[in-house]
């Protein structure tokens, strides 16, 4: 599904990042960062080949929903904002289109422990919310990986599902899943 996200007023500051849509050159620094062990170990696809990794990254449907946030000018990680349906009955699915988005995150592990990565999600949840207008946000993880977790609920997500060895991971095979999700009222609620 194309995203819009030309409501939002890009590129966003929070008092240490500035975040952005990611361009094609944007490549290298997400890839010096992705490439990293202890960031492959836990995305989606572990960038293997820099070509194959600049080829997807390159995609338009990866860019329109890739985000970076920098910090001095220097990209330290980058963002999924990723606009979906709701899941609705057939009579109301037009009232359930592009209501909700899901989340997720990288960042350096040079910069980690720093509170970059809060800074940037939480910011983009706000824009979720103010700006897209969106009812819902969500992120899930492996439950393994305990940095994810925590800054969803530093965010003040509510965990909304545990799985049990339900994702197949490259190193450690089957491993149990958390997923995680905020409603826009909640989070104005907690302003």
């Amino acid at each position: 599904m194309p995203q819009d996200l030309s409501a939002v007023a890009w590129p966003l500051r929070t008092a240490r990042l500035t975040l952005r849509p990611a361009t094609v050159d944007d490549v290298e620094a997400t890839w010096r960062i992705r490439r990293q062990p202890e960031v492959g170990r836990w995305i989606t696809r572990a960038p293997v080949e820099h070509e194959v990794y600049a080829e997807a990254f390159r995609d338009p449907e990866r860019l329109a929903m890739t985000l970076v946030y920098e910090r001095d000018g220097r990209v330290i990680g980058d963002l999924m904002l990723r606009i979906e349906d709701a899941w609705s009955q057939v009579e109301v699915a037009d009232r359930a289109r592009a209501v909700q988005a899901e989340l997720g995150w990288t960042v350096d592990p040079a910069e980690g422990g720093h509170g970059y990565a809060t800074e940037a999600v939480a910011e983009v949840v706000r824009a979720c919310f103010e700006e897209l207008g969106l009812r819902r946000v969500l992120a899930s993880c492996f439950a393994d990986n305990t940095a994810s977790w925590r800054l969803m609920e530093r965010l003040g997500m509510r965990r909304e599902q545990a799985t049990v060895r339900e994702s197949l991971h490259r190193e450690l095979g089957w491993v149990d899943g958390l997923g995680y999700a905020l409603l826009a009222d909640e989070w104005r609620e907690r302003r």
